[in-house]
């Protein structure tokens, strides 16, 4: 017997390396990066400089008149009424002028949807299916596009959001840019902003697909595809989440999903073409059922209907200042839109989503202005510069860094040669990053697309 039991031990010795291996002896992660086309933005060269003697709407709701601006080394330093320069400072007087934050828009196509308008350019919606998560809208910008300096010179961007098209349910991700020159889109990306994710709803994802005889040609439809979606964004989750944390064989990689689960784990923000009030609710439910947030509807005609449910969920609406009734699902819209948003105490913005638009978003601005004082809803100007920089840095999780002129901040800065609500008024100088980027004042620095030059009256004389 004791024989026996020795050639046991000595046979489960020899099978030593047979035996089931521990969880620690698994091999370790390898997560896939989370950022393989990195930014490459580097601000151009500036130098310190005050401006004085303006009106100051500093973004944050605040307006100091006769007031003064100081920033250096790509940072605001100072604002208030007085500041203390250096004595290397450059001075500007702007007497009669207005300072502001630089002009951030939310949701545009430039790059993807170029100028000109044609054909080979059209790179923004992959309408091939109601799913293409796997789409990002970086690898579409044209960094060529004349529409950049268009937007820089007329109407002092400085930062926007450039998405994917609205024919499908995701569409894909956006990119958040610097509005400069560049060679490259990754020269143009900014440094550490979340990505973002295109959703659609309503009228656009149906009749794309409804006219292609397949899932989704409803409303219904478009519901349910994204909850299959979500789904299974869920579970591919969960398995990454796993071997992340305790190794082994990895799980199949899926490029969409990888979006998705970017989404769940709160690192990339959803932004959502939606215009009805109703479909808009359904979809802050389906946010809750599948663990995500929305960050902003974009569009949002109806957005004034449901301001408490937007307040309540902390999502933001971006929206037009009077566009309505081009389709069905816009027949709603009206001009008091924002201005209702805003007294409701629901974050709110302007955006373009047009490449002449975005050249003029703070006339929009000055439009729900009028829009509100004839109901009745008086808005400071000041505080509605909010729409045009805070308000949009937040819903695109840069606000810590630009938005408005607060020390620290990124000196993402506009001269205007009057007041920057009224029609006459243009941008006189921008900087950004603390960079002369345009000056009215300097042919030089009127930025021109390399796609422009040579081309009499639309490039280098515009």
């Amino acid at each position: 017997m004791a024989a026996g039991v020795a050639a046991l031990s000595l046979v489960a010795c020899s099978q030593g390396d047979a035996r089931p291996k521990t969880a620690s002896s698994k091999a370790p992660p390898q997560p896939y990066s989370r950022d393989p086309y990195p930014s490459t933005y580097r601000a151009y060269p500036g130098v310190p400089t005050v401006v004085r003697n303006v009106t100051i709407f500093d973004g944050e709701g605040a307006r100091i008149d006769n007031g003064q601006v100081l920033f250096a080394d790509g940072k605001i330093v100072a604002v208030g009424t007085s500041v203390n320069a250096p004595a290397d400072a450059q001075v500007i007087d702007g007497t009669g002028k207005w300072v502001t934050p630089g002009v951030i828009d939310i949701h545009s196509h430039l790059g993807d949807y170029p100028t000109p308008s044609v054909q080979a350019h059209s790179d923004g919606n992959e309408a091939t299916g109601p799913i293409t998560a796997d789409v990002w809208a970086e690898h579409s910008v044209w960094p060529q596009d004349p529409g950049f300096s268009r937007a820089l010179a007329n109407g002092g961007v400085t930062t926007l959001q450039i998405l994917p098209g609205s024919a499908n349910l995701m569409g894909g991700r956006s990119v958040t840019l610097k509005n400069v020159y560049s060679r490259t889109m990754q020269g143009m990306k900014f440094p550490g902003a979340p990505y973002g994710l295109k959703m659609a709803c309503g009228e656009n994802p149906k009749r794309v697909y409804g006219s292609k005889n397949r899932q989704p040609s409803t409303r219904m439809g478009n519901v349910a595809v994204d909850r299959a979606t979500w789904a299974k964004a869920q579970d591919y989750r969960r398995k990454w989440d796993m071997y992340e944390a305790d190794g082994g064989e990895p799980p199949s990689r899926d490029i969409a999903m990888d979006t998705l689960r970017g989404v769940l784990a709160g690192e990339i923000l959803i932004q959502n073409h939606c215009y009805r009030a109703d479909e808009m609710a359904i979809v802050e439910d389906m946010a809750k059922e599948f663990g995500y947030k929305v960050t902003a509807f974009h569009h949002a005609v109806e957005a004034y209907k449901i301001a408490d449910i937007l307040k309540a969920n902390g999502t933001c609406a971006a929206v037009w200042a009077d566009w309505y009734g081009f389709k069905m699902e816009s027949y709603d819209g009206i001009g008091e839109n924002l201005a209702i948003l805003e007294k409701a105490g629901a974050c709110a913005m302007i955006h373009s989503d047009d490449e002449n638009g975005i050249q003029r978003l703070n006339q929009e601005v000055a439009k729900v202005l009028a829009s509100g004082r004839r109901v009745g809803i008086d808005i400071a100007p000041e505080v509605a510069w909010k729409w045009l920089s805070l308000g949009p840095a937040k819903a695109l999780g840069i606000a810590d860094r630009t938005g408005s002129l607060v020390p620290g901040k990124m000196a993402d800065v506009v001269l205007w040669n009057g007041n920057p609500f009224s029609v006459y008024t243009r941008p006189d100088k921008v900087w950004i990053d603390g960079a002369l980027l345009y000056d009215a004042h300097d042919p030089k620095r009127r930025p021109v697309s390399d796609f422009e030059l040579g081309q009499p009256g639309s490039g280098d004389v515009k």
